[in-house]
């Protein structure tokens, strides 16, 4: 086993999802919700990613493959996913949960709230996707894909435990700062997803 090789995906992982950078973006998700909700998003959504990661490490190329899906067409998706997503954070919606007595729709839109947005495609998007779809095809012996899964779902403990941190930067902000923060990820969101989308459609037109 190369850990050299574990080592730089690990890192690559934490570059590209950046759950640091994710931590305003998770209390402004879940501000709405009480704190054994936001620890339970927390859950939900590493686990999410931990599942969608090492699904694409055996088997993503192939399932692209099988619908004929290319690497472009899949960020242009992601792009406009992102975007619709950070519309709805600049008007202030997003956090706008109707909340209802019934446990089950309660339960509902809580794991909404962790696979889509946060796990699809805050945080295992179009650009984690394509990496470790790389990376599995370049070390595609069975010995390294072992290794890599172990790899994720060390990061997703990691990934887990920050978003723990939520809480505190919950109560140091506030509601009004909360907002804030909403909006200007909102922006910041809407930024990647053209981002996103532009190296899509580049893909697919590179003569443009």
């Amino acid at each position: 086993m190369d850990l050299t090789l574990y080592v730089k995906f690990f890192l690559g992982l934490i570059a590209i999802i950046n759950p640091f950078g994710l931590l305003p973006v998770f209390v402004s998700l879940t501000s709405h919700q009480t704190e054994p909700e936001r620890v339970q998003t927390a859950k939900v959504a590493n686990f999410a990613v931990v599942v969608i990661l090492l699904v694409t490490i055996f088997a993503g190329q192939h399932i692209l493959n099988l619908f004929n899906i290319s690497l472009s067409a899949f960020r242009i998706a992601g792009g406009s996913l992102i975007a619709l997503i950070a519309m709805s954070m600049l008007q202030g919606k997003l956090g706008e949960v109707k909340r209802n007595k019934e446990e089950d729709r309660e339960a509902s839109g809580m794991e909404s709230v962790a696979v889509v947005p946060l796990a699809l495609p805050l945080m295992a998007g179009p650009g984690a996707i394509s990496s470790v779809v790389v990376s599995a095809a370049e070390n595609n012996t069975l010995v390294n894909l072992i290794g890599m899964s172990i790899t994720v779902i060390l990061f997703g403990l990691l990934s887990y435990l920050l978003f723990r941190l939520a809480p505190v930067i919950f109560k140091l902000l506030g509601n009004t700062g909360i907002n804030v923060i909403t909006r200007l990820m909102g922006l910041l969101m809407l930024s990647i997803g053209i981002e996103v989308i532009a190296a899509g459609v580049k893909g697919l037109f590179p003569n443009i």
